[in-house]
């Protein structure tokens, strides 16, 4: 059998692994931390379950397949439930809006927003039903390994005017606003702002209304240990706390991987779902991993996070699984996050509210939540998290309690939070970013990290930093297609 190693145990690692195994390769995952996840971690504390992210479940059925491969099904590991609304959506005039795959429902609060923008919605689902189409469904798990690939992708990318943003493209079918914030915040979710990513992105919208949006029971670690169990069942190999150190190569191929204390092992092709400038350090004997860390390092990243996780006393039937708070500025808000060299005082904020949809996330008679912040990355503000992070929880916490829970503070039971030297020193994040590289239509595809090197012939990529990008449909796809290459490569 080809031996084959994929460094690290997110969604993109996992989900890869699955697809080697499956399909003969003897595949060993190397894990630096104590948990499979990546970013998909877990914390216990009393008595509560904090998911560290991501929480949001789109296209189950690129799950499933990762079952069906070997003739298995996923509901023996995991446990898929449906949440409605998809998300709530309020403002700080109180204002609200549940964004669900109900139509009629929608339809009701479009017209409460504006009445001429139903028929723009109805258009603009349209539109979103065709990039839907040629970005996920044709490209979503192909490889754009040269120029031609993306050549023969610019026909339907110039005819969905792939060059304006998500909220250049919604602004023309809606008039309304706050029904614009509505239509275009998703791009956050993955890392891009949305006045400048793709509107290519703008898929998003048919790919929840057509497969929702969806919870793991026990939280997002329980599918991370469902895709690790079943990895583990078909004769996969994983290996945790144990970080990489290098990558060796003899030519222009990998030939082994060192681990802190596990040594070097060899294997004839390595796939990292690690940090991609953090992959391409490893490749220390090789001018290839400096260079092209270099050339990396001159690209725009995602910003970051900052994440209060607090469990409460008491249950809150009124406030659903996903909430989107928007604060008083979007684009405003927006040139903080991706431009300036300051935290935003009136964040808008994602919060999870995992008890909603599943008791045990908390004990009895309490509840879990965590507010999440986009924020500047390091490489464009660098405060002291250790002093600053303590009055920015503070800060959202206030935010939360005036605009849902009233007497939060008197019910708070634990808290603590994570920020973006987090990110950089547990995941080995390139400034701490939260998603890679920013999603531009410039950082897209074939102008993306490969999922094969250009170089190292057997060095191959996955997960947010590889096509085709962020959120566990892109990284899940970025396994699809790294794994097509290698199974060819090996065989050959």
């Amino acid at each position: 059998m080809k031996r084959a190693a994929v460094i690290g145990a997110g969604f993109g690692g996992l989900a890869l692994a699955i697809r080697l195994q499956a399909a003969g390769i003897d595949t060993t995952i190397i894990e630096a931390r104590d948990k499979v996840g990546g970013r998909a971690y877990v914390w216990k504390r009393d008595g509560f379950t904090f998911d560290a992210g991501p929480t949001v479940i789109t296209d189950p059925a690129c799950l499933s397949a990762l079952w069906s491969l070997s003739g298995h099904d996923i509901r023996a590991d995991v446990d898929l439930v449906p949440v409605s609304p998809f998300y709530r959506l309020s403002w700080p005039d109180g204002d609200t809006f549940d964004y669900t795959n109900d139509d009629a429902l929608l339809t009701r609060q479009i017209a409460r927003l504006d009445p001429r923008d139903v028929d723009g919605y109805r258009r603009f689902l349209a539109y979103s039903a065709g990039v839907y189409v040629e970005g996920y469904e044709k490209l979503g798990a192909v490889p754009f390994l040269d120029f031609r690939s993306m050549l023969r992708a610019a026909p339907a990318l110039a005819r969905y005017q792939a060059w304006r943003s998500v909220y250049s493209i919604v602004s023309g079918f809606v008039r309304s606003e706050k029904l614009r914030q509505a239509l275009s915040f998703h791009t956050l979710l993955v890392g891009g702002n949305p006045m400048t990513t793709s509107s290519i992105y703008a898929l998003i919208h048919k790919l929840e209304r057509d497969g929702g949006v969806w919870f793991a029971r026990g939280g997002t670690n329980a599918l991370v240990a469902g895709l690790a169990r079943h990895f583990e069942r078909i004769g996969g190999r994983i290996i945790l706390g144990d970080p990489v150190t290098s990558i060796s190569t003899a030519g222009d191929r990998v030939t082994a991987v060192t681990t802190a204390r596990g040594g070097s092992q060899t294997f004839d092709a390595v796939a990292s779902n690690a940090d991609i400038v953090r992959s391409y350090e490893m490749v220390r004997d090789h001018k290839r991993g400096q260079t092209a860390a270099r050339r990396l390092k001159r690209k725009r990243f995602s910003p970051s996070l900052f994440v209060v996780h607090f469990g409460l006393r008491g249950t809150f039937a009124d406030i659903p699984h996903h909430n989107i708070l928007f604060g008083p500025r979007y684009k405003g808000l927006l040139d903080d996050i991706y431009g300036a060299d300051r935290l935003a005082p009136d964040p808008a904020l994602y919060l999870h509210h995992p008890s909603a949809t599943d008791r045990t996330m908390a004990p009895k008679g309490c509840s879990t939540f965590y507010a999440l912040a986009p924020v500047p990355h390091l490489g464009q503000h660098s405060p002291d998290w250790t002093e600053q992070g303590p009055h920015y929880q503070e800060r959202i916490i206030d935010i939360v309690q005036a605009r849902l829970i009233p007497d939060l503070r008197q019910r708070l039971v634990t808290s603590f939070h994570y920020t973006p030297v987090d990110f950089a020193s547990d995941l080995g994040a390139h400034l701490g970013s939260a998603f890679s590289l920013e999603p531009r239509l410039t950082q897209s595809a074939w102008f993306r990290v490969h999922n094969r090197d250009d170089v190292l012939s057997n060095l191959y990529f996955v997960g947010a930093g590889t096509h085709p990008g962020a959120g566990i449909p892109g990284v899940v796809g970025s396994a699809q297609a790294t794994a097509g290459l290698m199974i060819d490569d090996l065989a050959s």
